[in-house]
């Protein structure tokens, strides 16, 4: 375990996370500033545009990818420097991305851009639960959660200015600056996190934790709620650009401002969180969080018997999806990562490659589904995934919630 003093929320306390979300707003405006023009960037290549929804589900990869590697070199090194490494390297492959030629080098950059949504997942995130008590913790989740979703409010809509406006490239430019201003703010502001000398271990037996992590069923069930939360709205970014602007002939414009009530309810739902946790059993959000998804995705799946309705029935039932997201996602994460007792960087690092492993495959099953099925193949997909959840990581959820009343 980590030298970890825990710290109460205040002022001070505050400006570590804010400068970690920063990051992850970086990270996310590399995924929802890019997508809209996305479109645009396949024919500048001169390549099919089915090829668009492989640019988020690459740069997923790519996080997956290395996430055995940070999280066992934080636990190793310390999280700062970890976390430092990683922001600055982000920075350097989207400038990088400014001089490409052709879509394969574009797609591979967007693979080494991923490594970034593991920084902020596996080490960043590791070093606020240890920071902070538990429900402070899942307050600054919250609270960073509502303050990174400006990405995909503001994502869509600058990206649909740079298509009509200036150009592509300059997005990455964007995207590289609030980065490096992120790394100066993490430098000044996030605590020293050490390991202790029980943890300086050889890099091999570092490794060999993520055997024992993925072999803990109760872990892994309470592990898998993450995607199954996150997913349904991680696909919609991934195939909106395709469904309203080449099927249901959106403009740019429109696409963008169509996204801002979705993720409004993103929004709304966190804060409902942050109002609530102190009141009730952790876990309990989740309980409400799922079925509301589930509901607003059979509306949003209504779209496919009234097509005449199909726009405001897709934006009712995705703000519904994205409400019940927001007033869950942040409990299900807390409730995984403090179920194991193995080093928070190695279960933090294991979270994150299972979370990027499935968003990857989600995104290209629907990605290859779409061209036969069409938006039907995103609707019944998050159906599927949303009750998968009423399964076995709901009885898991249960049986941790009875295990900390035994234990409290």
């Amino acid at each position: 375990m980590q030298n970890a003093p825990t710290r109460t929320l205040n002022r001070t306390t505050l400006m570590f996370p804010l400068a970690l979300v920063l990051f992850e707003l970086a990270t996310y405006i590399g995924n929802d500033l890019i997508q809209p023009a996305m479109l645009p960037i396949t024919q500048y290549f001169g390549v099919s545009t089915t090829l668009a929804p492989s640019a988020m589900s690459l740069y997923l990869l790519g996080g997956a990818c290395v996430a055995w590697l940070f999280g066992p070199l934080s636990d190793r090194y310390g999280r700062k420097k970890v976390l430092l490494a990683g922001v600055l390297f982000f920075t350097i492959s989207c400038v990088l991305i400014l001089f490409t030629q052709n879509m394969s080098q574009f797609l591979i950059l967007r693979f080494l851009q991923g490594s970034g949504l593991t920084i902020v997942s596996a080490v960043g995130y590791a070093a606020v639960q240890e920071s902070f008590e538990e429900k402070d913790a899942v307050k600054v989740m919250a609270l960073m959660t509502n303050l990174s979703l400006l990405a995909p409010l503001l994502g869509p809509v600058l990206g649909a200015f740079l298509i009509s406006h200036i150009s592509w490239h300059w997005g990455f430019v964007f995207i590289a600056l609030i980065s490096l201003i992120s790394w100066f703010g993490l430098k000044q502001a996030m605590p020293e996190i050490k390991p202790t000398v029980h943890e300086q271990k050889t890099l091999p037996e570092l490794f060999k934790g993520f055997k024992a992590v993925y072999s803990d069923r109760h872990f892994l069930s309470l592990a898998v709620a993450l995607p199954l939360v996150v997913l349904p709205l991680m696909l919609w970014i991934a195939i909106s650009p395709i469904i309203l602007v080449d099927e249901l002939k959106l403009s740019s414009l429109q696409y963008g401002l169509f996204q801002i009530p979705v993720f409004a309810g993103l929004i709304l739902g966190n804060i409902v969180l942050i109002k609530v946790v102190d009141r009730y059993e952790l876990g309990k959000t989740i309980f409400v969080g799922f079925p509301i998804m589930l509901l607003g995705a059979v509306i949003a799946s209504t779209a496919l018997i009234w097509p005449a309705l199909v726009i405001p029935l897709l934006l009712v039932g995705l703000t519904l999806v994205s409400f019940g997201e927001g007033i869950a996602v942040s409990v299900v994460f807390r409730s995984a990562f403090a179920s194991s007792e193995l080093p928070k960087g190695t279960v933090a690092a294991s979270m994150s490659m299972l979370n990027m492993t499935c968003f990857f495959v989600g995104i290209e099953v629907v990605r290859i589904l779409y061209s036969h099925f069409h938006m039907a193949a995103y609707l019944l997909m998050s159906i599927v995934v949303i009750l998968i959840w009423f399964t076995f990581p709901r009885r898991a959820l249960i049986k941790e919630m009875q295990k900390r009343k035994k234990q409290a």
